[in-house]
C-alpha cells in the first residue's frame, strides 16, 4: 500500500501550497536540489577522508 500513502503525501504537499500544484512542483524542485547538494557535500568529505579508498561502502 506504498502507492497509498505516496497520494496522502501529495495531497499533503499540495495542501500546503494551498493547491498550487506549480508552487508544490517548485518547492519539491528547491528541497530536491537541496538534498543534492547536502550528497555532493557528503561525497566530498568522504573523499576526502579516504574512506572509499580504504573500502568503505558507497554512500548512495
Amino acid at each position: 500500500m506504498a502507492y497509498r500513502s505516496n497520494d496522502i503525501f501529495i495531497d499533503e504537499i499540495v495542501a500546503s501550497c494551498s493547491g498550487d500544484i506549480r508552487g508544490a512542483l517548485r518547492a519539491l524542485l528547491l528541497v530536491n536540489e537541496q538534498l543534492e547538494t547536502e550528497l555532493a557535500r557528503l561525497y566530498a568529505a568522504v573523499g576526502q577522508s579516504g574512506m572509499l579508498e580504504r573500502g568503505g561502502e558507497p554512500l548512495h
